[in-house]
């Protein structure tokens, strides 16, 4: 696991006026934005596995962002997207669960498959939570939010093996 607290350099975002890094050279890049909070989840990832030498940053500038990264690297043209193994995948959760299980570290869901399973089932469910949560913040909240709720509320309470959800530290707890 990473050591928590250090602090590394943190290079400075790519502009319109940057060049491109080198593709599919054998580096290992997660092309982030230090303000997006999708692209901080497999940062966050990243540096929980102890994978800050494996897994080199490539920060964007979204309100400046290069021409290159849409039209050479993720035509998607979002953050965040790793470049790993001659190829470029994108979408957080995604990239969560290919770094998992394609890198070495500490392993980010539970063993137990039904625990599995249901750590990848909440994980999904975060973003319709985050959209009912702020949607509420328009109309009735306690009316909006209430199932959002329920449903987590369910979730605690399934699994009591331990002091975190699902009986370990993983990446839903």
């Amino acid at each position: 696991m990473a050591t928590f607290g250090a602090q590394g350099v943190r290079p400075p975002p790519l502009t319109s006026t940057s060049d491109q890094p080198p593709l599919f050279d054998g580096t290992t890049r997660l092309y982030t934005s230090y303000g997006c909070p999708y692209a901080q989840r497999v940062w966050i990832t990243r540096n929980y596995k102890g994978l800050q030498d494996k897994i080199h940053l490539v920060p964007i500038n979204l309100q400046d962002r290069p021409a290159w990264y849409k039209e050479k690297v993720y035509p998607e043209n979002k953050v965040p997207s790793l470049e790993h193994n001659g190829k470029v995948l994108g979408e957080s959760l995604d990239l969560i669960k290919y770094v998992d299980v394609n890198f070495e570290g500490t392993p980010l869901f539970p063993t137990d498959p039904a625990k599995k399973e249901f750590g990848e089932q909440l994980i999904s469910h975060v973003d319709t939570f985050t959209r009912d949560l702020f949607v509420s913040l328009k109309g009735d909240a306690v009316q909006e939010t209430s199932s959002a709720f329920g449903y987590l509320e369910n979730a605690l309470g399934k699994f009591d093996d331990g002091p975190f959800l699902l009986g370990q530290l993983s990446l839903v707890s």
